[in-house]
């Protein structure tokens, strides 16, 4: 199983447990690809997964079985190139649209789930990762509340979440999906631009069951939860954001207790890490690439 994360330094607590979760309830072998980048953003200035974190996590996985590895891809050269300038101040973080760049990575397998870093697997991925997507781009699952506002037909729900994506990459590279959704990220500034690009221009998506991209409640066949804002009305509206990490929150507003057991590895885990690599906070410069 080809699996994809991308983020920054900042993400490697939420890919710790991701990755945990994998291992226990993913069912199979893991080929686990970390694409990262180093990104200075006028004031700001964002960091790569370090390469110390990537070897742990290799060395982890490899416990598991020996056919299992993470490797660790630099992704700044090509984001660079396609620099999505209109996009790169928003709430979200510029590492939202690396993703749109799998298509250049060679490494990357044909078939390659991607993943966010707050996504948590509770039960075996054969059946999604397995199905058969040779006429589709890429398949996933309706966005919970994005359906119901963003969609090219009035009559039929097809807006779907980027946070959980099975890419065919060669059909991507056949239509040039990836490639037409960063010339849009460098063109218009969008609202979710990866998620609104990929809905905007895909030519032939699937839609799969909510159980494999839960991002509301966890539910009693839910395969992968996926820890998104939601939205509360009691005792008042207003939204909440919960992250996998942030277990004390988890337990005392989600109300949830599914996953106490993998916190606990999670846990037992963090100084073992820290020894791997101590004081690594972080004595960089800034990238070599910058924009102003």
């Amino acid at each position: 199983m080809n699996v994809l994360y991308c983020g920054n330094d900042k993400t490697e607590d939420g890919l710790l447990i991701s990755i945990l979760s994998l291992l226990k309830n993913a069912g199979e072998s893991l080929h686990i690809y970390l694409l990262t980048m180093d990104l200075c953003v006028g004031e700001k200035v964002y960091f790569s997964i370090s390469d110390t974190f990537a070897d742990y996590a290799d060395r982890l996985v490899k416990q598991a079985g020996p056919d299992n590895f993470v490797v660790l891809i630099d992704g700044t050269e090509p984001f660079y190139r396609e620099l999505p300038i209109m996009n790169l101040d928003t709430r979200f973080t510029p590492y939202c649209m690396l993703r749109l760049f799998a298509d250049e990575i060679p490494e990357l397998p044909e078939k390659t789930l991607y993943l966010d870093n707050d996504v948590i697997c509770r039960k075996s991925l054969g059946e999604f990762y397995h199905q058969d997507i040779s006429a589709y781009e890429f398949a996933g699952v309706l966005d919970h509340y994005g359906r119901w506002f963003f969609r090219r037909n009035m009559l039929h729900f097809d807006y779907q979440n980027s946070g959980v994506l099975l890419m065919n990459l060669r059909k991507i590279r056949e239509t040039g999906l990836l490639r037409r959704c960063r010339k849009l990220c460098m063109e218009k500034k969008m609202f979710m631009p990866d998620q609104s690009a990929l809905n905007k221009l895909a030519v032939s998506k699937k839609a799969s069951p909510r159980r494999f991209n839960e991002q509301r409640r966890l539910q009693s066949d839910t395969v992968l939860q996926h820890f998104t804002t939601s939205f509360r009305f009691f005792p008042w509206f207003h939204s909440m954001t919960v992250k996998p990490w942030e277990i004390e929150k988890v337990h005392r507003l989600l109300k949830l207790h599914e996953y106490d057991d993998l916190f606990d590895e999670y846990q037992r885990l963090l100084p073992e890490i820290r020894r791997s690599f101590p004081n690594e906070q972080k004595e960089r410069n800034h990238p070599d690439f910058l924009f102003h």
